[in-house]
């Protein structure tokens, strides 16, 4: 019966804790400190599925338990994603960002995450950038709760690719340490650029005419309390926020391409906002490309039931959106 009611996401998740927490077991080193806490996670979060998984199954007609069923992944993002800045330096002393500059450098002949902003330091045009970027949070939460109230297949359809993605990229974060462009701006503790990339610094500034700017500051906040050195390619946001594309023209068509734009300004605001190098950006794309069919193709195969869900309203039907 318990078996019967686990769903590819729920493998995956599973899988992607335990695959993590034998990763600290056995390579911990002498660079993650408190590993034992990290490990007792692990074990408490795979028990804590199994347990939702379970009580589901007894209850399923309970709403809080039905809804904490579904999102669970949801809610476990951020976590996954701050340990993988605590894991990063099991395997690569430092980090790799020297090798990806070189790869801006050779593809532009500068830095584009310094010069994308320099061109265009204006006010209206950074916070359009810095709106967008803001956006990758709505995107995922927002295209959740539609397809959770529109159509529960949908939504564990939705929830299983994207959950499927963020875990392949947490376990390139941990293998593949790059900080990005933050780099230029501040210093990292225990880690320097080499002298001969040190001169990028001095350009690394933020006109004074965007700093009064309302989503300026609001991820200016986030990042100080939120962000993960060592997390930049390939770039998550970029991957994530493709794949809500995806589902939009799938099953939510109404908005699909006003979604389409918001990510693609999302893409650029990257860059412009100096969270990602050019070249973390292009791995993003490639992580989708690959990794979308391979999900899509899993959840199939694991959720065989679910098949009926690959299909969404038509184009224009009034159904596509709740409320419309």
């Amino acid at each position: 019966m318990v078996v019967r009611s686990y769903t590819f996401v729920d493998y995956a998740t599973q899988w992607y804790v335990a695959i993590v927490g034998s990763l600290i077991l056995c390579c911990h080193g002498h660079t993650v400190p408190h590993w034992r806490w990290l490990l007792l996670g692990h074990l408490v979060v795979l028990a804590g599925i199994h347990c939702l998984i379970v009580w589901h199954a007894r209850k399923p007609v309970v709403g809080a338990v039905s809804f904490l069923r579904h999102f669970y992944p949801v809610l476990l993002y951020a976590g996954f994603y701050a340990e993988a800045g605590v894991l990063d330096q099991m395997f690569v002393q430092g980090f790799l960002d020297p090798v990806v500059i070189g790869w801006d450098q050779a593809l532009f002949g500068c830095q584009p995450s310094l010069v994308f902003m320099q061109k265009l330091p204006y006010l209206a045009v950074s916070e359009l950038f810095y709106a967008a970027y803001f956006s990758y949070y709505l995107m995922i939460g927002g295209v959740g709760i539609i397809l959770y109230l529109q159509n529960r297949q949908q939504f564990c359809h939705y929830v299983s690719v994207v959950s499927f993605v963020f875990y392949i990229c947490y376990i390139i974060f941990i293998f593949v340490p790059v900080i990005g462009p933050p780099l230029f701006f501040r210093n990292f503790p225990g880690y320097h650029l080499p002298p001969n990339l040190e001169p990028l610094t001095l350009s690394a500034r933020d006109p004074v005419t965007i700093q009064s700017g309302l989503f300026y500051r609001l991820m200016k906040w986030i990042y100080k309390g939120f962000e993960s050195p060592g997390a930049a390619i390939p770039s998550s946001h970029v991957a994530v926020a493709l794949c809500t594309v995806f589902f939009s023209f799938r099953y939510i068509r109404l908005i699909r391409w006003w979604h389409l734009c918001l990510a693609v300004l999302l893409c650029l605001a990257t860059v412009y906002c100096h969270y990602h190098y050019v070249s973390d950006v292009l791995a993003g794309i490639l992580a989708v490309v690959l990794l979308l069919p391979t999900a899509n193709w899993l959840y199939f195969k694991f959720d065989p039931q679910s098949a009926p869900a690959s299909t969404g309203p038509p184009p224009g039907h009034p159904k596509a959106v709740p409320g419309h």
